[in-house]
């Protein structure tokens, strides 16, 4: 495959004739269906890509890997706002030794934080820790359900960061960046390896638990072709809103309607040679037919009573984590290549002892679940499952009484836990070492740009070659850095 794409520059065009007509068509598909993947503006292409006013192929179609590939799809358990790994994976009963004395200078020498002094106090683990399944991995009473799976997964306890803050980064986790204007690492593989799914977009996002700091930067196309972009679906009704097609119209209408505008389109892509008009006739056309596979991949009705309490779903469709964790499972049935769930609500400054209880509560039994349930339907060995957030908290406790926080812990980059499951990852394994009060790296470091160009390296994409030439220089996803975690992998 053609790893890289050069770009020249070209005029912005804003054509209000033809908005107006997408606007007032009737079509019935929400001015798109699919309006997130239109949202940014590329320059034309300078050589590599077809300028002719023909349909081009389908750009998500399915290409060639690098290397064979062990898995076929992701999904990605995003954890927003940050764990607290020294109450769920990391135990260091030092902590628990030492609570309410400063921790020595040696160690914080250097650091900052956002909300704290250096040498706050030391907060012990608030639960208690305990050995699992025949790996014997350690970790927290606050995760019974994922203790039973426990032999399923390779636990990265030694991830470290480059940012601080949330928005920066949960966007470097996603992005590679900690600016906005990246291309996420669901763009890079639908731009890379394409989709087996021609009724479904190749990369789709699930929200639950409130807001993101990162924003929709983090399922952002930025600058490869914005068809590339993160779809966010709901989890109840349709996926997109405006799916369906309003009263009054009929199929036939629907679709002389949709080859009007695309001969209207076409036409224009001919006299500019603008490829945000294919992205837009691309989109009109997977919306139609997503109309017909939407409501089948949204009705758990289909699911058994056994599968909707092994996630704890429910069937009415309410949004939550469990439901998400469902729809991510039906999803990559369905040959989506990349599905990224978030779940927000983990950032606890305040009382980290009833923050984690409660979040634990809301994405255990379902993250569990999906494991199980992946592994019962032959899936888990084509699928790769990877849950984290964007760093750690530390050993330290936070309180101010002027902001009402108790109990709490700040960010931590230097160090915090991740897990992965699935095809090519070596089950059971327990990864990486902290120091005894949970602060540094101390054993098989792992930054966030090794995670990815592991992630990429499982779907067969070799992290250093997939690249795309934007304004004079080569970018990719890990930028300049970045290796395989390989102490997580099953051998070749």
């Amino acid at each position: 495959m053609t790893d890289s794409i050069r770009n020249g520059g070209r005029d912005r065009l804003r054509l209000r004739t033809r908005r107006h007509f997408f606007h007032d068509c009737g079509v019935g598909m929400g001015r798109v269906a699919l309006a997130s993947l239109l949202a940014q503006s590329l320059p034309a292409p300078v050589g590599g890509e077809e300028k002719s006013p023909a349909r081009r192929p389908n750009p998500t179609a399915p290409k060639p890997t690098h290397f064979p590939a062990k898995v076929k799809r992701v999904i990605y358990l995003f954890m927003a706002g940050a764990p607290s790994q020294l109450e769920m994976f990391d135990h260091k009963p030092k902590l628990r030794e030492l609570e309410g004395k400063s921790i020595p200078p040696s160690v914080i020498r250097g650091q900052r934080y956002a909300f704290i002094q250096p040498d706050a106090a030391v907060l012990g683990p608030r639960f208690k820790f305990r050995r699992h399944g025949e790996s014997g991995a350690e970790i927290s009473d606050v995760m019974p359900h994922l203790a039973k799976v426990v032999d399923q997964i390779a636990i990265v306890r030694s991830v470290h960061t480059d940012q601080f803050n949330h928005s920066p980064a949960q966007l470097f986790v996603n992005t590679g960046s900690g600016i906005p204007g990246r291309p996420s690492i669901g763009s890079w593989l639908s731009y890379g390896i394409g989709s087996e799914a021609d009724d479904l977009p190749a990369f789709v996002v699930l929200k639950s638990g409130g807001s993101l700091s990162g924003g929709a930067s983090m399922w952002s196309s930025g600058f490869l072709p914005s068809t590339h972009q993160g779809v966010p679906f709901r989890s109840q009704g349709d996926p997109i809103l405006h799916l369906s097609n309003p009263e009054g119209v009929d199929g036939q209408a629907q679709r002389e309607s949709l080859d009007l505008i695309g001969d209207l389109n076409r036409q224009r892509l001919s006299a500019v040679g603008d490829p945000e008009i294919q992205t837009r006739i691309d989109a009109y056309e997977m919306a139609y037919r997503m109309q017909s596979r939407a409501p089948e991949l949204m009705d758990f009705l289909r699911e058994t009573d056994a599968t909707m309490k092994l996630y704890g779903a429910n069937a009415d469709g309410k949004p939550s984590y469990a439901n998400n964790c469902l729809l991510a499972r039906r999803l990559i049935e369905r040959d989506v290549r990349f599905v990224q769930v978030y779940h927000a609500g983990w950032d606890h400054h305040s009382n980290v002892e009833g923050g984690v209880t409660s979040q634990c509560k809301q994405t255990d039994q379902a993250s569990a679940a999906l494991i199980q349930d992946l592994r019962q339907r032959g899936l888990l060995d084509d699928t790769l499952v990877v849950w984290g957030g964007e760093f750690g908290r530390t050993p330290m406790v936070e309180a101010s009484g002027a902001l009402g926080r108790t109990r709490g812990r700040d960010h931590h980059p230097q160090a915090f836990s991740m897990w992965f499951a699935g095809g090519g990852v070596r089950r059971g394994a327990s990864v990486g070492k902290t120091d005894d009060l949970g602060f540094h790296v101390v054993e098989s470091p792992v930054h966030v740009h090794d995670v990815q160009a592991t992630i990429m390296h499982l779907l067969g994409m070799d992290h250093e070659r997939l690249t795309f030439d934007f304004r004079g220089r080569a970018y990719r996803l890990t930028d300049v850095h970045g290796k395989l975690v390989k102490s997580i992998l099953t051998p070749a």
